[in-house]
């Protein structure tokens, strides 16, 4: 049976994506060779810039596509973290600690913010910050964590994550600094704890 419109353009979708993401992080952003990943990809420019617009565009959902893994790994972590508290924390350790990840640390720590801008704009971001805002309002509601304005909260510790990790990426040294890393994000978000947790 003949493949749709649809499947194939998604097909493509997939194959640029790809190709981009192994050149994104062998090459970096700005050494990429656009005519070499549509290449690789068995594709046309016109197919890139159907699909994304630009390179930017094709960066931006690669970045995307990592980040969301980013999310979903941190959150596999945290699963087996019966107190959701600890499981907050662990899901923001896991996420700096990516920050070693040669591919990570390349594609979203270092070009994606000069790229794309403040991360903390990024869908996947967002979509990350909603689910840790969840998470801190049953906190509140079960008087775990100080009855501190949630949204205000989520950001923060997110933010402290995304910085630890974006400072992780970008030293000389990331293995020296990812405890010194992690040992400061966990007395930072423990500052939201009431008294008795």
């Amino acid at each position: 049976m003949a493949k749709t419109r649809a499947e194939t353009m998604e097909e493509n979708r997939a194959k640029l994506i790809a190709a981009a993401r192994k050149a994104f992080a062998e090459k970096g952003y700005a050494a990429a060779s656009m005519d070499e990943l549509t290449a690789e990809a068995g594709l046309t420019r016109g197919a890139l810039y159907h699909n994304f617009g630009d390179k930017r565009g094709l960066f931006a959902a690669v970045v995307n596509q990592i980040d969301s893994e980013m999310a979903a790994r941190a959150k596999a972590v945290a699963a087996s973290e019966p107190d959701e508290w600890k499981a907050l924390v662990a899901e923001g350790i896991a996420y700096i600690e990516m920050a070693l990840d040669p591919e990570v640390q390349r594609i979203v720590l270092l070009d994606g913010p000069a790229v794309l801008g403040d991360p903390s704009k990024w869908p996947s971001q967002d979509n990350c910050l909603q689910v840790t805002q969840q998470a801190v309002e049953r906190l509140i509601a079960r008087g775990t964590m100080k009855p501190l304005d949630p949204e205000a909260a989520a950001r923060l510790i997110s933010g402290a994550a995304l910085n630890a990790a974006l400072w992780v990426a970008a030293s000389q040294d990331a293995a020296t600094v990812l405890p010194k890393a992690i040992e400061a994000f966990c007395a930072i978000a423990s500052g939201v704890l009431t008294q008795h947790h």
